[in-house]
């Protein structure tokens, strides 16, 4: 513990790291509470103060109907985190369920789910991704599916590596001279060893599925409005550049700093736990 608190606030990046998941993360459980103008979340209007640029009421400016620039984020990031953990809490059983048997199983097990694995991984994820969103009615669920769908073959290549070369050792030897089962192996003996290195790559991952969920967004195909999201915000924004340019640059600072936040917590937590992804 003492060595985890000096990595994580001894170092510059690190504790950038920690501020700016800390922001995020407060700023979603408590936008209620801090948002200036919490009903501009849903189809509030007011044209008497459409695409007002930052002020004091306003401090990051207005949207085409009025509403509240700064309270339209502070909500997106409420859905952008809970996408996130939806989409990783059933990505990351599913690959690591297929990566243990895969690696320790072998034989036409591996040939099949590994074959399975390259075959979503040799698409690239934005692509499979927005296929799918093609063929389903653009809604946060569907949204979900489209994102776990091409999540789980890398925590399943991941778990494969390790799982290859913790078969080898000792200790698993032992267990399978004693007669333990295959279940004991490998949810009691191997899945530990390969903790480390699944929980850094999920905090890293956090900010590529908020990256990802943003981008189906900007295309059309990810939450629709009046959902306050970050990335039909920026798309938003984007046809009224130069002159309106909060429209475009507070949503894309907020991915930003989501993005940036995960990945240096991430790098910290690698350093931390030891893990080699």
């Amino acid at each position: 513990m003492r060595r985890a608190a000096h990595i994580l606030f001894s170092r510059p990046l690190s504790i950038a790291g920690v501020v700016l998941i800390g922001t995020v993360i407060l700023s979603a459980l408590f936008a209620d509470f801090i948002a200036p103008f919490p009903d501009h979340r849903g189809t509030v209007v007011d044209f008497t103060n459409f695409n007002q640029p930052p002020g004091w009421t306003n401090i990051m400016g207005t949207d085409l109907v009025g509403r509240d620039l700064f309270s339209r984020i502070l909500y997106a990031f409420r859905l952008s985190l809970i996408l996130g953990v939806v989409v990783l809490s059933i990505a990351t059983p599913v690959g690591v369920a297929v990566g243990l048997a895969a690696g320790y199983l072998g034989g036409w097990v591996r040939f099949v789910l590994m074959r399975t694995t390259d075959v979503f991984l040799s698409i690239p994820p934005l692509v499979l991704a927005m296929s799918i969103m093609g063929v389903l009615e653009p809604t946060l669920f569907n949204g979900m599916i489209a994102v776990t769908a091409m999540w789980w073959p890398w925590y399943a290549r991941l778990v494969f590596n390790i799982t290859l070369v913790e078969r080898e050792e000792g200790y698993v030897r032992a267990a399978e001279v004693i007669g333990a089962s295959r279940v004991h192996i490998l949810f009691v003996e191997i899945l530990p060893n390969c903790v480390p290195a699944i929980i850094t790559k999920m905090t890293l991952d956090l900010g590529f599925v908020i990256l990802i969920a943003s981008s189906l967004s900007f295309l059309g195909l990810g939450v629709q409005p009046p959902t306050p999201d970050l990335g039909s915000m920026v798309a938003e924004g984007a046809r009224y550049l130069p002159d309106s340019w909060w429209l475009t640059v507070f949503p894309g600072l907020a991915i930003l700093v989501a993005v940036f936040g995960f990945n240096l917590l991430g790098d910290a937590l690698r350093e931390i736990l030891g893990a080699d992804l």
